[in-house]
């Protein structure tokens, strides 16, 4: 799994690559941790090129959703495959967390 990170008109852009489960979850935790130290409250994770979502990953991007909510901030998910789309779906999560379908949408939607 591989993280990148800018920050752009205070939006935290987070773009993963790769599979967000069991063995990278804590990894991308530590990364939305420290991000969080600051004073962000704008975050837009960027899944265009997100394979694979477990139920570690969905914990890790329900606790950047729950930390931002916190802070009367506003935290966006961009770009989802067929796949990690249906977890979101089938968990009920996307309900309470806004998904977009490009990253052009998210910033929209954050901004």
């Amino acid at each position: 799994m591989e993280i990148s990170q800018k920050v752009e008109n205070g939006i935290v852009f987070l773009a993963f690559n790769g599979r967000l489960d069991g063995s990278s979850a804590t990894e991308a935790e530590q990364a939305v941790k420290s991000i969080l130290e600051g004073e962000n409250n704008r975050l837009l994770f960027d899944f265009a090129k997100l394979e694979y979502l477990s139920s570690a990953g969905l914990r890790v991007v329900l606790g950047a959703a729950k930390e931002i909510k916190r802070r009367d901030g506003k935290f966006v998910l961009c770009a989802l495959n067929a796949y990690v789309k249906e977890v979101f779906e089938v968990s009920g999560f996307g309900a309470i967390i806004p998904i977009t379908d490009s990253v052009e949408a998210g910033i929209k939607e954050v901004s």
